[in-house]
């Protein structure tokens, strides 16, 4: 059976590897985790978890702790031995049976690994999940940074704003990053026995500044070439909302925002930008900017080389 979705086919069809992936797809997409995924979640001090509130709107966010916290007691379930603090989003969105995503990813190394799934429960310390889908990514476009674990994370966040629309600080924020991570889903059928429905979350990498503010705050991101699944892609097609996650690595500040989004797919925009295939537009309907929320700090980054290849935009005046 396709892992595939209606929404993820169109794309692959419109860009003429349809047929390609429907038959790699089955046997890079696995419904267990092979025994190195398994170990690589358990050496990781972090985890970013994507989930629908009760409105089916994604959400990006992250959850860490020591390493270990992430156990697979069995190749279909993973356990994750942490919750939501306060101004984590994910906090009202963690419920059992509902749709979930985790991409473990270590930047350092480059490596990444997905496991999108259900909600088995939710406990005093922690989430099960039942795995439906796992899968790795390529290194591409990821910035290689080391992180290190600081201390409990969320215990001392602070609110900076809650609003509907970019704050200056979180302009300052995006317009600087080099990587953010987005939260998609396909919700109109959770139960999915072939988990093509649900949650999925992946990582965006780029140039500092590949991330373009309007001046009304619409956010533009060149999509480059990756693995031709077209999850992301695939999900927005098919349910256009998203949740973005954005980490200040120097200070663990994190900037969760819901989005409307929009695939662009030609246009003289899209020209002016080296390497992208397509545009993703990203319309800003909700923020949330907590200090202090990630208990992680970074190495300096060392740029991917992929990013060679690609493009800056032209001057602005926003």
């Amino acid at each position: 059976m396709s892992p595939f979705h209606e929404g993820e086919c169109a794309v692959q069809a419109r860009v003429g590897v349809r047929e390609k992936m429907a038959e790699i797809g089955p046997r890079l997409i696995r419904d267990a985790m092979p025994e190195q995924h398994r170990a690589f979640f358990s050496q990781l001090p972090f985890v970013i978890v994507a989930a629908l509130d009760g409105a089916d709107q994604p959400w990006a966010a992250a959850l860490a702790a020591p390493p270990g916290f992430i156990t697979a007691p069995s190749p279909q379930r993973l356990l994750v031995r942490a919750l939501p603090q306060e101004h984590n989003p994910l906090k009202q969105a963690l419920l059992p049976g509902r749709p979930i995503a985790l991409l473990g990813i270590e930047p350092h190394t480059r490596r990444r690994n997905r496991a999108n799934g259900l909600i088995e429960s939710v406990a005093n310390d922690g989430i099960a999940v039942s795995v439906q889908q796992s899968f790795g990514n390529c290194p591409k476009y990821i910035q290689a940074r080391q992180p290190h674990y600081v201390g409990d994370g969320g215990t001392a966040s602070k609110l900076l704003q809650h609003s509907k629309q970019l704050s200056p600080a979180a302009r300052a924020l995006i317009r600087a990053a080099d990587t953010f991570f987005i939260a998609t889903a396909h919700p109109a059928a959770p139960t999915d026995d072939a988990g093509r429905h649900g949650a999925d979350v992946s990582h965006r990498g780029g140039k500092p500044g590949f991330v373009r503010v309007e001046k009304d705050g619409t956010l533009l991101v060149p999509d480059f070439s990756g693995n031709r699944f077209f999850n992301t892609l695939g999900n927005i097609a098919a349910h256009p909302h998203a949740g973005l996650l954005f980490i200040d690595f120097s200070n663990g500040d994190l900037l969760h925002l819901a989005v409307d989004a929009e695939i662009i797919w030609e246009g003289p925009v899209l020209q002016s930008f080296a390497g992208a295939e397509r545009l993703l537009r990203f319309r800003v309907r909700e923020m949330q900017h907590v200090k202090d929320m990630l208990p992680l700090r970074w190495s300096e980054a060392e740029p991917s080389p992929f990013l060679a290849g690609t493009g800056s935009w032209p001057d602005s005046t926003t």
